[in-house]
């Protein structure tokens, strides 16, 4: 899988502005603000359908557009994803498709500062993570997505409604079937690739805390549901914790073992996506060698011929040994 080029428009701060890409490895250096992350996103947005940044999808419409347009070339496949403050439009070789039917065509692993939080915040971060990797690798698990959030949607609207009196509990029975088929899919694909992650190197473990949703547990707090307006089982609350010899290292981890149970992490979510699609996604590393000391910058840079990789630096010096023979991008 290779990604030839990209064009933006009127995305983020690029007005508009194409960049071609070398089959192996891309360095894009450019001081701080200078868009080296736009690029990055960009390419994400396109592999999973949603931005790592932005928590509104105007957010990335440049500022006095009204439109977005991200065009890239995958091989010999033409990619578009149009984005509005209101919709959002996806094309393949010029042909309307549907999110989940676009997802999928670019695959990509991405490792960037802000990832070493995985390890310490919130459990949202952690499920947000499962998602961009699951999305691009299973088709039914991008259905089962789209079809349990918008199901989530309504069934917290409706329990809203009965808090009020404009509604009755019995209305809760079709989002709950709903949620309880489409839940026990994501909670399935999750279960497995943890398990697929924690063999990949045993001496680190993740600990799925895992929210189950089943007819059982919605009548055990359809009462607490009412009251709190909100649906309170299902992947939605999943959380996990990653152990490194026995220990949580989000409260007993050094910042450097942290570190380095993150790398473990993409190496092992790059590993999946190849094992499950026969494709070896594109690795993009977004100013992340700054924040590895010399041995872990070695883990990585030992793995960027393995697949088409694209780094964005503001500090060439780090690596100037080994971007001789890369090809760059000047910001």
């Amino acid at each position: 899988m290779i990604l030839t080029n990209l064009t933006l428009q009127n995305f983020r701060s690029y007005e508009k502005k194409s960049f071609t890409f070398s089959p192996k490895t891309t360095l894009i250096l450019g001081p701080n603000a200078a868009g080296k992350t736009n690029i990055v996103e960009a390419i994400m947005l396109m592999a999973t359908g949603k931005s790592f940044r932005a928590d509104y999808d105007r957010e990335v419409i440049r500022w006095g557009s009204d439109i977005a347009r991200i065009k890239g070339t995958i091989d010999e496949t033409k990619l578009e994803f149009i984005i509005t403050p209101t919709i959002k439009k996806y094309f393949v070789n010029g042909v309307a498709r549907r999110q989940i039917d676009f997802v999928g065509n670019l695959r990509a692993v991405l490792f960037w500062p802000e990832d070493l939080e995985l390890v310490t915040d919130s459990p949202s971060l952690r499920r947000r993570y499962l998602d961009s990797v699951l999305v691009q690798a299973d088709r039914e698990y991008r259905r089962n997505l789209l079809s349990y959030e918008r199901g989530l949607r309504q069934r917290n609207r409706l329990l809203d409604y009965i808090n009020e009196g404009k509604a009755h509990r019995h209305q809760l029975l079709f989002w709950n079937q709903l949620l309880i088929k489409s839940g026990g899919y994501i909670t399935e694909v999750r279960g497995a690739y943890i398990e697929y992650i924690n063999n990949f190197r045993p001496d680190y473990n993740i600990e799925y805390d895992k929210s189950v949703i089943s007819e059982t547990r919605l009548e055990q707090y359809k009462d607490e549901e009412i009251a709190a307006k909100a649906t309170l089982v299902g992947p939605h609350r999943d959380d996990f914790s990653i152990m490194y010899a026995g220990k949580n290292l989000s409260k007993f981890g050094s910042r450097g073992e942290q570190r380095l149970a993150v790398l473990w992490l993409k190496l092992a979510e790059s590993s999946y996506i190849e094992k499950e699609t026969g494709e070896r996604p594109i690795l993009l590393l977004d100013d992340i060698l700054s924040e590895l000391d010399r041995k872990h910058r070695q883990i990585v840079l030992s793995i960027i011929s393995e697949q088409q990789t694209i780094l964005t630096s503001a500090d060439p010096g780090i690596i100037e040994k080994e971007m001789k023979s890369w090809q760059k991008i000047s910001l």
